[in-house]
Protein backbone atom coordinates (compact mmCIF):
# COMPACT_ATOMS: atom_id res chain seq x y z
CA UNK A 1 0.00 0.00 0.00
CA UNK A 2 2.73 2.12 0.65
CA UNK A 3 4.17 2.07 -2.41
CA UNK A 4 0.86 2.03 -4.39
CA UNK A 5 0.10 5.74 -2.33
CA UNK A 6 3.76 6.49 -3.13
CA UNK A 7 3.61 6.48 -6.58
CA UNK A 8 0.71 8.17 -6.80
CA UNK A 9 1.61 11.21 -5.04
CA UNK A 10 4.97 11.08 -7.28
CA UNK A 11 1.99 11.26 -10.46
CA UNK A 12 0.27 13.92 -9.04
CA UNK A 13 3.53 15.70 -8.28
CA UNK A 14 4.37 15.33 -11.68
CA UNK A 15 1.11 16.70 -12.83
CA UNK A 16 1.48 19.52 -10.81
CA UNK A 17 4.57 20.49 -11.48
CA UNK A 18 3.62 20.15 -15.70
CA UNK A 19 2.44 23.55 -16.37
CA UNK A 20 5.03 25.42 -14.07
CA UNK A 21 7.97 23.25 -16.72
CA UNK A 22 6.30 24.17 -19.63
CA UNK A 23 5.95 27.81 -18.80
CA UNK A 24 10.08 27.88 -18.21
CA UNK A 25 10.30 26.91 -21.90
CA UNK A 26 11.22 29.60 -24.28
CA UNK A 27 8.90 30.55 -26.73
CA UNK A 28 11.64 30.68 -29.82
CA UNK A 29 15.50 30.50 -30.23
CA UNK A 30 14.37 32.61 -33.44
CA UNK A 31 16.58 35.48 -33.39
CA UNK A 32 14.64 38.56 -33.07
CA UNK A 33 14.55 41.56 -35.29
CA UNK A 34 12.48 44.53 -33.68
CA UNK A 35 10.87 47.11 -36.48
CA UNK A 36 10.49 50.06 -33.55
CA UNK A 37 9.12 53.11 -35.11
CA UNK A 38 6.08 55.28 -35.35
CA UNK A 39 3.08 55.08 -37.28
CA UNK A 40 4.62 53.78 -40.81
CA UNK A 41 5.82 50.95 -38.77
CA UNK A 42 2.61 50.13 -36.57
CA UNK A 43 0.62 49.98 -39.80
CA UNK A 44 -1.88 52.66 -39.23
CA UNK A 45 -4.90 52.48 -41.33
CA UNK A 46 -4.28 48.75 -42.35
CA UNK A 47 -5.36 45.63 -41.69
CA UNK A 48 -3.92 42.70 -39.30
CA UNK A 49 -0.86 41.66 -41.55
CA UNK A 50 -0.55 44.61 -43.69
CA UNK A 51 2.24 46.54 -42.04
CA UNK A 52 5.83 46.08 -43.46
CA UNK A 53 7.25 44.38 -40.66
CA UNK A 54 4.46 41.81 -41.68
CA UNK A 55 5.64 41.99 -44.99
CA UNK A 56 9.47 41.57 -44.04
CA UNK A 57 8.39 38.54 -41.83
CA UNK A 58 7.02 36.84 -44.97
CA UNK A 59 10.12 38.11 -47.29
CA UNK A 60 12.11 36.79 -44.58
CA UNK A 61 10.46 33.19 -44.50
CA UNK A 62 10.60 33.18 -48.60
CA UNK A 63 14.11 33.41 -48.23
CA UNK A 64 15.02 31.09 -45.61
CA UNK A 65 15.85 33.28 -42.60
CA UNK A 66 14.79 32.38 -39.15
CA UNK A 67 14.46 35.61 -37.61
CA UNK A 68 11.19 36.72 -36.10
CA UNK A 69 10.05 40.13 -36.14
CA UNK A 70 8.84 42.04 -33.96
CA UNK A 71 6.18 45.28 -34.68
CA UNK A 72 6.99 48.00 -31.72
CA UNK A 73 5.53 50.77 -33.79
CA UNK A 74 2.88 53.00 -32.03
CA UNK A 75 0.82 55.62 -34.38
CA UNK A 76 1.77 59.06 -33.12
CA UNK A 77 5.39 58.46 -31.73
CA UNK A 78 8.23 60.82 -31.69
CA UNK A 79 11.92 60.31 -31.32
CA UNK A 80 10.93 61.77 -27.19
CA UNK A 81 8.78 58.29 -27.33
CA UNK A 82 11.28 56.44 -28.59
CA UNK A 83 13.89 57.24 -26.23
CA UNK A 84 11.10 56.66 -23.59
CA UNK A 85 10.61 52.94 -25.35
CA UNK A 86 14.13 51.96 -25.03
CA UNK A 87 13.27 49.44 -21.88
CA UNK A 88 11.09 47.61 -24.29
CA UNK A 89 13.49 46.46 -27.19
CA UNK A 90 16.31 46.04 -25.10
CA UNK A 91 14.06 43.24 -22.81
CA UNK A 92 13.55 41.72 -25.98
CA UNK A 93 17.50 40.70 -27.02
CA UNK A 94 17.02 41.97 -30.55
CA UNK A 95 20.06 40.82 -33.28
CA UNK A 96 18.64 43.89 -35.10
CA UNK A 97 16.60 46.97 -34.68
CA UNK A 98 15.16 49.02 -37.34
CA UNK A 99 14.68 52.72 -35.91
CA UNK A 100 11.93 54.48 -38.38
CA UNK A 101 11.42 57.67 -36.13
CA UNK A 102 11.18 61.62 -36.91
CA UNK A 103 7.99 62.10 -39.22
CA UNK A 104 6.25 62.91 -36.23
CA UNK A 105 8.93 65.62 -34.99
CA UNK A 106 9.16 66.66 -38.52
CA UNK A 107 5.22 67.42 -38.71
CA UNK A 108 4.85 69.10 -35.93
CA UNK A 109 7.78 71.48 -36.47
CA UNK A 110 9.46 70.44 -33.38
CA UNK A 111 13.60 71.80 -32.87
CA UNK A 112 15.85 69.30 -35.07
CA UNK A 113 18.43 69.78 -32.74
CA UNK A 114 16.02 68.41 -30.39
CA UNK A 115 15.16 65.16 -32.77
CA UNK A 116 18.95 64.58 -33.73
CA UNK A 117 19.86 64.59 -29.60
CA UNK A 118 17.13 61.93 -28.93
CA UNK A 119 17.81 59.84 -32.72
CA UNK A 120 21.48 59.76 -30.75
CA UNK A 121 20.60 58.84 -27.85
CA UNK A 122 18.68 55.37 -29.11
CA UNK A 123 21.28 54.67 -31.76
CA UNK A 124 24.10 54.98 -29.01
CA UNK A 125 21.92 53.10 -26.46
CA UNK A 126 21.55 50.40 -29.14
CA UNK A 127 24.96 50.33 -29.95
CA UNK A 128 25.93 49.79 -26.53
CA UNK A 129 23.78 46.57 -26.11
CA UNK A 130 26.02 45.05 -29.30
CA UNK A 131 22.48 45.45 -31.37
CA UNK A 132 23.16 45.69 -34.93
CA UNK A 133 20.91 48.95 -36.14
CA UNK A 134 19.25 49.96 -39.71
CA UNK A 135 18.40 53.38 -39.53
CA UNK A 136 15.14 54.20 -41.74
CA UNK A 137 14.68 57.36 -42.88
CA UNK A 138 12.36 59.83 -44.30
CA UNK A 139 11.12 63.25 -45.49
CA UNK A 140 8.82 65.93 -45.31
CA UNK A 141 5.91 67.14 -48.16
CA UNK A 142 7.15 70.33 -50.34
CA UNK A 143 5.14 72.28 -48.13
CA UNK A 144 7.18 72.25 -45.18
CA UNK A 145 10.23 74.47 -47.58
CA UNK A 146 12.98 73.37 -49.07
CA UNK A 147 15.84 74.72 -46.45
CA UNK A 148 13.58 73.29 -43.39
CA UNK A 149 13.54 69.45 -45.84
CA UNK A 150 16.92 69.52 -46.58
CA UNK A 151 18.06 70.30 -42.66
CA UNK A 152 15.65 67.87 -41.39
CA UNK A 153 17.05 64.97 -43.97
CA UNK A 154 20.45 66.08 -43.11
CA UNK A 155 19.98 64.40 -39.08
CA UNK A 156 19.38 61.04 -40.68
CA UNK A 157 22.74 61.17 -42.52
CA UNK A 158 24.45 62.81 -40.20
CA UNK A 159 23.84 60.13 -37.47
CA UNK A 160 23.85 57.45 -39.91
CA UNK A 161 27.17 58.54 -40.82
CA UNK A 162 28.92 59.11 -36.88
CA UNK A 163 27.44 56.02 -36.04
CA UNK A 164 28.14 53.77 -39.43
CA UNK A 165 25.07 52.21 -39.41
CA UNK A 166 23.18 50.88 -42.23
CA UNK A 167 20.79 53.42 -43.69
CA UNK A 168 18.48 53.96 -45.89
CA UNK A 169 17.70 57.55 -46.33
CA UNK A 170 13.98 57.36 -47.66
CA UNK A 171 11.75 54.52 -47.05
CA UNK A 172 9.37 55.99 -49.31
CA UNK A 173 11.24 56.23 -52.53
CA UNK A 174 9.97 52.95 -53.93
CA UNK A 175 6.41 54.53 -53.46
CA UNK A 176 7.06 57.77 -55.72
CA UNK A 177 4.60 57.60 -58.52
CA UNK A 178 3.52 54.19 -57.80
CA UNK A 179 -0.41 54.38 -57.88
CA UNK A 180 -2.31 53.07 -54.82
CA UNK A 181 0.48 52.84 -52.82
CA UNK A 182 -0.56 55.73 -49.88
CA UNK A 183 -3.61 56.05 -48.09
CA UNK A 184 -5.95 59.00 -48.58
CA UNK A 185 -4.87 60.78 -45.93
CA UNK A 186 -1.32 61.16 -47.99
CA UNK A 187 0.68 60.18 -45.14
CA UNK A 188 0.63 56.14 -44.36
CA UNK A 189 1.27 53.42 -46.75
CA UNK A 190 -1.28 50.94 -48.55
CA UNK A 191 -0.79 47.27 -47.91
CA UNK A 192 0.58 47.71 -51.35
CA UNK A 193 2.92 50.39 -50.20
CA UNK A 194 3.92 48.39 -46.88
CA UNK A 195 5.31 45.73 -49.14
CA UNK A 196 7.08 48.04 -51.76
CA UNK A 197 8.91 49.27 -48.36
CA UNK A 198 9.90 46.32 -47.14
CA UNK A 199 11.00 45.54 -50.44
CA UNK A 200 13.06 48.69 -50.11
CA UNK A 201 14.42 48.29 -46.91
CA UNK A 202 15.68 44.43 -47.80
CA UNK A 203 18.96 44.93 -49.40
CA UNK A 204 20.51 46.95 -47.00
CA UNK A 205 18.94 44.68 -44.14
CA UNK A 206 20.34 41.12 -45.03
CA UNK A 207 23.65 41.61 -44.56
CA UNK A 208 22.71 42.42 -40.79
CA UNK A 209 21.20 39.02 -40.64
CA UNK A 210 21.64 35.35 -39.60
CA UNK A 211 20.90 32.74 -42.47
CA UNK A 212 19.76 29.36 -41.52
CA UNK A 213 20.99 29.70 -37.94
Amino acid sequence: MDVCRTIIVSLGLLLLAGPALTAQKPVSNRPVLVCYGDSITAGYGLDDGQSFPDALQRDLDRSGYRHRVNNLGTSGATTKDAVAGLPTVLRLHPDVVIVEFGGNDGLRGLPLDQTSRNLDQVLTALENAHIKILLAGITLPPNFGKDYIHSFDQVFRSLAAKHHTAFVPMIYKGLVNVPDTIQRDGIHPTAKGSEIIANTLLPTLKPLLRKGQ
